[in-house]
């Protein structure tokens, strides 16, 4: 096993992101490069890897970046009460982390957001009604018929919506040359679980057969989400296969939920992090509490694909992590899991950041390279 780079790997070998035992997250900060990024040399499809990155605590635990740091301060100026505090209505109109980097932004005078060619919107037939879906054409491309990213955003199964999560879905269409469709779905507790699962699910389906409707190509569609999107879209790349459906070409899970049952090294960073911002243990309790109708589907692979008895077959993977972040355990024994049954996966733990980072590329550099990162793995299964 070697240290090399994402920009050191060449186009013929392998892209399994491995971290060796050896490195916890104490010692990541004195490693050189600004995210952890391991490659195994000749890596062949379905070849086990034995040790990706379980976090241990330290004395002295990971601190943000002063990118990263810059971001949170301005989230804490807004003096809001915990959401795990109030109700999902009152949530739902707390300060985000959205407002914390457009703060940020304004502050230095920045560009209010990144520009894209244009942005439409579409209503796809859903099981309970009609699902809004937000299209983000990419600026400076033109084609005939462009690779389709369904997206599904965070907040939880309950929280956040379309805006929130704006600048990911700008930066994502740019940087893989994609059509972007942001999918509303419904929202816990008024449409608990399984509602965002069938949405989710209902949109993609529809991508994969009428991309067309919207300039796309439905042959090269992939799917995307962050947190509880991310949970979407694996969930929904299993369901596909299980069903015999169409598939999409790539999955795109950054900083996924990938259970509500964490136990042993899946539930470490839980406690390591219990009290990080924005996102934390007693948060994640919260989620769980409200979007699950009964406790009891907590093992559920279809709330909890990390459960699933089997991940053969489906689709190439890009696991995105942040090391500051409550979830980073459960996000790595994802990636283990596909990586065992022989999906094409790379896994990269992002250094120095928290939950939530991904969409803050206009401030935080290590977005910027999180995007570029998946935009190289999208574009290679798009085939462009």
């Amino acid at each position: 096993m070697t240290n090399t780079s994402e920009s050191q790997l060449t186009p013929s070998l392998s892209r399994r992101a491995v971290v060796s035992t050896g490195v916890g997250l104490a010692a990541g900060a004195a490693l050189a490069s600004r995210h952890v990024a391991f490659s195994q040399e000749n890596a062949t499809p379905g070849a086990t890897i034995e040790a990706l990155p379980v976090a241990t605590p330290a004395a002295a635990g990971p601190v943000p970046d002063a990118q990263m740091q810059e971001v949170l301060d301005a989230l804490a100026r807004f003096e809001a009460p915990p959401i795990e505090d109030v109700t999902p209505h009152i949530a739902r109109n707390l300060p985000s982390f959205a407002n914390a980097l457009r703060s940020v932004v304004a502050e230095r005078g920045l560009p209010a957001e990144e520009p894209v060619a244009g942005i439409d919107h579409l209503l796809i037939p859903g099981p309970e009604g009609e699902i809004l879906a937000r299209i983000y054409r990419p600026a400076g491309v033109e084609a005939d018929a462009l690779p389709v990213l369904v997206y599904f955003h965070g907040g939880g199964f309950l929280i956040a919506n379309l805006d929130t999560y704006d600048a990911s879905c700008r930066a994502l269409a740019n940087a893989a040359e994609c059509i972007v469709a942001s999918i509303a779905y419904r929202q816990a507790p008024e449409s608990p679980f399984p509602a965002a699962v069938d949405d989710a699910y209902a949109a993609t389906q529809f991508m994969l057969t009428n991309a067309g409707d919207i300039g796309g190509d439905a042959a090269r569609v992939a799917v995307a989400g962050e947190s509880a999107g991310g949970n979407l879209a694996a969930v929904v790349c299993i369901r596909a296969r299980d069903e015999g459906a169409p598939l999409p070409v790539h999955q795109l899970l950054v900083y996924p939920v990938t259970t509500f049952a964490p136990e042993g090294d899946v539930a470490v960073t839980i406690d390591q992090f219990a009290d990080a911002k924005p996102l934390n243990a007693a948060a994640l309790e919260w989620f769980g509490s409200h979007y699950l109708p009964d406790p009891g589907l907590a093992s559920d692979p279809t709330v909890s694909p990390l459960n699933a008895v089997e991940l053969g077959g489906v689709p190439p993977a890009t696991v995105i992590l942040a090391e500051i972040d409550p979830l980073q355990s459960q996000g790595v024994a994802y990636a283990r899991r596909l990586e065992e049954a022989g999906v094409d996966t790379t896994l990269t733990l992002y250094q120095g950041v928290t939950h939530e980072f991904f969409g803050m590329g206009a401030v935080v550099d290590k977005a910027d390279e999180a995007v570029a990162e998946a935009a190289t793995r999208l574009k290679a299964s798009f085939g462009t």
